[in-house]
């Protein structure tokens, strides 16, 4: 499935401006129909599990309880 700029945009959450940058650096893989770029949804795929992997990892961080402290039931 292709998507234009402004559906890439969309989809990434970042500016138009951004993404035609992304595809002139050749960053994102894109076509030219004569009038517009499209860009391949599925080039997206792997950068979105990533991000799934990376959101689980954080939240079983933060779900880690915090290790009791040796010294702190030391009264001296």
């Amino acid at each position: 499935m292709y998507l234009t700029i402004k559906e890439t945009a969309d989809l990434l959450s970042i500016p138009e401006s951004y993404v035609e940058s992304l595809i002139l650096q050749k960053r994102i893989r894109a076509i030219h129909d004569g009038l517009q770029y499209l860009i391949n949804k599925e080039q997206f795929n792997t950068h979105f599990e990533q991000l799934e992997k990376y959101k689980k990892l954080i939240e079983e961080i933060n779900n880690e309880p915090i290790p009791e402290d040796i010294d702190i039931k030391d009264e001296d």
